[in-house]
């Protein structure tokens, strides 16, 4: 083997990147986060408007006058960064707040707080579960969650998507101290929802706890947004939560697990990204605590997505557009082909919405789409321009009303 320098090395690699059509572009916001934004693409291109159909601010809190508010008092009251890990000198009042109101919010004993889910994520196992013990997850579980499970050493199974009977199979082989059954509670590249009330009923059965990592549902499935412990009426049957302030909570950064307080006390005391992290940031934590007092104090940014919703799903849907069943504001629409998302993503960029293509490795071969997600920042109107752009594009690449056979056929996968 020819010595390469890693440069040239590393170029060879991101160059099959680029040829086999897989390779990442960012586009550029140059204003708040919401409905509609002023960006560029490429960095050095004019800004325009545009309308957002991929973001994670379902609430459309992360620009809200209250929330900017909060955070300017929490950095003009409690400074800038706490420069410590909770337990030397990183914990002020404001930290154990938001724990407690979190708790509330969620319907659980008690909370601890992390730099994000993926932190949290990255905690819960190692520090709950040895060799003894077993985890049993979703085939679709959040990368943050996969690496979590592979830095313990519990055994691992894994059952096909939302199938409860291969569940129930693996839960009856099983022989472990303790046994976890892992989801997301919506699955953040489908949208779909983990069939949670089937999944608790299973737990109680084989005497197994649940984890619900519900970063794409806390503040706005369910009833009264607590998620989708709420939207399946076993608020009292998850043992473990983990969530993100990163999407609907304002969409700052930050996360936390939300459990029984002997599982949080643990973490506290075990959990690596907690014991080696800086505490989240004064002015994160008083936003936050801003949003968990909007969220509580009405619904009507809730009832607002949800109903935007169920109007994007019905308008793609009569117009041939192929879209993943489900309810949650997260509607990816089917292409299949890496590229062919690239080419449709960058004509919506065009015509002034900004949907991204996702494909391999962030979906698997031949499930490349694009993600479109409502936010409650958009407007019905923001929504008819976006359809009207999304068919004139579909017309063009002869996709409307095509089954995946078709289009594979015609582009390949």
């Amino acid at each position: 083997m020819v010595y390469q320098t890693p440069q040239v090395f590393f170029k060879g690699i991101l160059n099959k990147i680029k040829d086999d059509g897989l390779y990442k572009e960012e586009r550029y916001i140059c204003s708040p986060q919401d409905g509609k934004i002023k960006a560029r693409f490429p960095y050095d291109s004019p800004e325009k408007e545009i309308v957002n159909l991929c973001s994670n601010n379902y609430l459309g809190l992360s620009s809200h006058p209250e929330v900017v508010q909060a955070a300017h008092d929490g950095l003009d009251q409690r400074g800038y960064g706490m420069s410590s890990v909770r337990f030397i000198c990183g914990t002020q009042d404001i930290h154990r707040e938001l724990e407690a109101k979190i708790s509330a919010f969620l319907g659980t004993e008690d909370t601890i707080l992390f730099a994000s889910c993926f932190d949290a994520n990255a905690a819960v196992f190692e520090a709950l579960l040895n060799k003894d013990d077993a985890i049993i997850s979703d085939k679709l579980i959040h990368a943050s969650l996969i690496d979590g499970v592979r830095l313990c050493k519990a055994q691992r199974f894994i059952y096909p998507h939302s199938d409860m009977e291969k569940l129930e199979s693996v839960l009856k082989s099983i022989n472990a101290v303790n046994k976890v059954i892992v989801t997301d509670g919506v699955f953040s590249m489908d949208g779909d929802m983990a069939k949670l009330d089937e999944i608790c009923a299973l737990a109680e059965k084989y005497e197994a706890m649940v984890l619900v990592d519900d970063s794409h549902a806390t503040g706005f499935i369910g009833k009264t947004g607590r998620g989708v412990h709420e939207h399946f009426n076993v608020m009292d049957k998850v043992d473990i939560i983990t969530t993100t302030f990163g999407k609907a909570l304002g969409g700052a950064t930050g996360g936390c697990v939300s459990a029984k307080k002997e599982i949080v006390e643990l973490l506290r005391q075990k959990g690596r990204p907690y014991l080696f992290s800086n505490a989240l940031m004064p002015a994160v934590v008083t936003a936050t605590l801003k949003v968990v007092d909007l969220l509580s104090a009405s619904t009507d940014r809730r009832d607002k997505l949800e109903q935007l919703t169920s109007y994007w799903r019905e308008a793609l849907t009569s117009a041939g557009f192929d879209i993943k069943a489900g309810t949650s504001p997260i509607v990816p629409i089917m292409l299949y082909n890496a590229t062919l998302s690239q080419n449709i993503s960058k004509d919506l960029w065009a015509e002034g919405i900004y949907a991204v293509g996702f494909f391999y490795p962030v979906v698997p071969k031949g499930e490349a789409r694009i993600r479109t997600q409502l936010s409650a920042s958009l407007d019905k109107s923001d929504l008819e321009k976006a359809l009207d752009v999304l068919i004139k594009v579909g017309k063009k690449y002869e996709i409307l009303g095509k089954t995946k056979e078709e289009v594979i056929e015609r582009y390949g996968a």
